[in-house]
């Protein structure tokens, strides 16, 4: 879920950003020390939207930068657990498929792609063994986020899974609606 999110912390301005007013180098320095970070928590920070209140600056005897307290706005990315999402298919491997979500990527395991066998092909995709239905590198699919372990300083996880109602590659999506609003005929 995408959300803006008042935030507070002190931020080590340094001396390259000290020539502009005080909040556009406060604002500055924030880009750069939070902006992509991944926080358990709070998710990815994607961008400092406003620099709210600063307080008074701190300058520590040897470091030429000066400290302020300050309080910020940010829009963030925090995935949660059951959020429908759609993305598209970064890389396939044998035991499933990456898929960018934004600013994360999720897998797919090859058993939640669909409900199939799915098995890896030498083309790299994946492929059903009873529908024709594959999976490839720039599909665009609607998944669920079944699993999340959100790290700082490690990988983080984000489990997909697409055999669910509603869920799979866009195409298939289309196919099936197709299918539901054709009129059925007359049996004899």
């Amino acid at each position: 879920m995408y959300q803006l999110v008042a935030l507070r912390d002190s931020v080590r301005v340094p001396p390259k950003f000290l020539e502009s007013d005080t909040k556009a180098a406060v604002k500055k320095a924030l880009q750069e020390n939070v902006e992509g970070m991944l926080d358990k928590d709070l998710g990815v920070v994607l961008c400092v939207t406003d620099v709210r209140e600063i307080g008074d600056g701190k300058i520590i005897p040897g470091d030429g930068a000066v400290y302020y307290d300050t309080s910020f706005e940010a829009l963030v990315y925090t995935p949660e657990l059951q959020e429908t999402v759609d993305g598209e298919i970064i890389e396939i491997v044998e035991f499933g498929a990456f898929v960018r979500l934004g600013p994360v990527d999720g897998l797919v395991h090859v058993s939640q792609v669909a409900d199939d066998f799915m098995s890896y092909s030498k083309e790299g995709a994946l492929q059903g063994k009873a529908s024709t239905r594959s999976i490839k590198v720039g599909d665009k699919v609607r998944a669920r986020i079944v699993t999340l372990s959100l790290k700082h300083n490690s990988p983080s996880k984000v489990g997909l899974t697409m055999r669910q109602p509603g869920l799979g590659k866009l195409e298939w999506l289309e196919e099936d609606r197709k299918k539901k609003a054709e009129p059925k005929k007359a049996s004899k």
